[in-house]
C-alpha cells in the first residue's frame, strides 16, 4: 500500500518532505496505519467549527467566579448545617461544613450540660449538625454550637411533656429563699416553695429526685415552673375516690380553713364544710397537729387539689363543735350513706358531689 499525494496534508506536499518523512511514511503504509476515510483529519475544514461556535466555550475570569460562586453556600446566623469535627483546641473545636475557612465552636457551646472537656461530647471525623451562632468573621469564620440545638429541642421536649401532662422525676441540685431548683431536658426549672410538699427541711432537699408536674413552659420568658405537690397529690388521687374516708393531720389553718395532710398530700377543709353550724373561724373548733377523719368530697386532679369535709360526716348538724368523738366513730356509717346519696344522684343525673362555697 502507497500513499498518495492526496492522502497528505493540505498544508504539506510531497516536496516539502524529507527522506526521512518519505520512511516514515511508508512505514506507515506498511503497517496499514492510514487514517480511514470515514474519519476526517484535523486538516479537513469540516472538522473545525467556526469562531461564532466556540465562543461559549471555556471561562473567563467573572465566569469562572460566577460558577463558582455556586458550589458556596450562603450560610446564615440561624441555619443548622451538617459538619465534620477534625481539630479538639484547648478553647473549642475546628469544623468543617463545607465553608472557604474551617468554623469554630467555642467551648462554652458544646453543649447544654455542663461538660469536663470538648472529649466528653465530640471525637475528630465525628459528623453532628451545628448551629450557625454569627456572620463571618474578619477572617471568613463562622460561629457554631451545638448547646443552641439542644436548648431548641429541649423545649419542644418539655412542651410536648406538658401537653401530655406528663409526670417527670429530676434531681434538686440547689435551693433558694423562693424555692428549689431542677435540670428538665438540661433546662433549668424552679419548684416554688408553696409546691413543694415534703416534711423535710429545703436545704435537704439537694440531691433528691422528686416527681413533678409543669405549671408554666414559657420559651419566650425562660420560665420553666414545676409542682412537687400537684405530682404527689397525682399519685395520691389514683388511689383514693370522692366518698372515701381518710385519717389526716391538721397542718395549717387559715381563716378560709384548715390544710390536712392525708398521707403525705394536703387536702383543704374548707370552714364552709367543718359542720352544718355557722363557725365564725377554724380556729375555734381546729388546732394544728389535731388527728381527724375527714371525708374526700371532691379531687381535682388538674389543679392538684383535695377538697375534704366533716360536715358530711355529722351524724346530727352541729356535732363537730359539740361531740366530734361521735362524729369521728360514725365516720364511716356516715360516709357509706354520702355515697350512697351520690349513686342516686347519678342514676337521676343531678349533679355529684358537694358544691363547696
Amino acid at each position: 500500500m502507497t500513499v498518495t499525494p492526496s492522502e497528505l496534508s493540505t498544508t504539506q506536499s510531497p516536496e516539502d518532505l524529507s527522506p526521512e518523512a518519505d520512511l516514515d511514511f511508508a512505514l506507515d503504509a506498511e503497517l496499514d496505519l492510514a487514517i480511514p476515510e470515514e474519519v476526517p483529519t484535523a486538516d479537513d475544514p469540516s472538522s473545525r467549527a467556526s469562531r461564532s461556535d466556540t465562543d461559549g466555550v471555556g471561562f473567563t475570569l467573572d465566569e469562572f467566579a460566577s460558577l463558582l460562586s455556586k458550589y458556596d453556600y450562603n450560610f446564615k446566623p440561624g441555619d443548622v448545617v451538617n459538619g465534620t469535627v477534625f481539630a479538639l483546641e484547648s478553647k473549642g473545636a475546628m469544623i468543617d461544613i463545607g465553608a472557604k475557612t474551617a468554623a469554630f465552636m467555642p467551648l462554652q457551646e458544646v453543649s447544654i450540660n455542663r461538660v469536663e472537656g470538648l472529649s466528653d461530647v465530640l471525637q475528630p471525623g465525628e459528623i453532628r449538625e451545628f448551629f450557625i451562632m454569627s456572620e463571618e468573621n474578619e477572617d471568613g469564620q463562622l460561629s457554631l454550637s451545638i448547646r443552641r440545638i439542644e436548648y431548641q429541642r429541649a423545649w419542644e421536649r418539655v412542651r410536648q411533656l406538658q401537653k401530655e401532662d406528663a409526670t417527670i422525676y429530676s434531681e434538686v441540685f440547689a435551693t433558694n429563699r423562693g424555692g428549689a431548683l431542677v435540670r428538665v431536658e438540661g433546662l433549668r426549672g424552679f419548684i416554688p416553695g408553696s409546691h413543694i410538699s415534703t416534711r423535710k427541711v429545703k436545704e435537704e432537699l439537694v440531691a433528691d429526685f422528686l416527681p413533678l408536674k409543669f405549671l408554666e413552659v414559657d420559651e419566650e420568658r425562660n420560665r420553666l415552673v414545676l409542682s412537687h405537690r400537684r405530682a404527689l397529690v397525682e399519685r395520691k388521687m389514683n388511689r383514693l375516690e370522692v366518698g372515701e374516708v381518710v385519717i389526716g393531720t391538721v397542718r395549717g389553718i387559715k381563716p378560709y380553713g384548715a390544710f390536712i395532710d392525708i398521707g403525705g398530700v394536703s387536702g383543704l377543709l374548707h370552714i364552709s364544710e367543718i359542720s352544718h353550724e355557722h363557725i365564725e373561724t377554724p380556729h375555734t373548733v381546729l388546732n394544728v397537729n389535731d388527728q381527724m377523719k375527714v371525708m374526700i368530697i371532691d379531687l381535682d386532679a388538674e389543679r392538684g387539689r383535695i377538697s375534704l369535709s366533716t360536715k358530711a360526716l355529722e351524724p346530727e348538724p352541729g356535732d363537730m363543735l359539740t361531740d366530734p368523738a361521735k362524729v369521728f366513730e360514725k365516720a364511716e356509717e356516715m360516709a357509706a350513706r354520702y355515697k350512697q346519696m351520690l349513686l342516686e344522684q347519678a342514676e337521676d343525673g343531678e349533679p355529684m358531689g358537694v358544691t363547696v362555697d
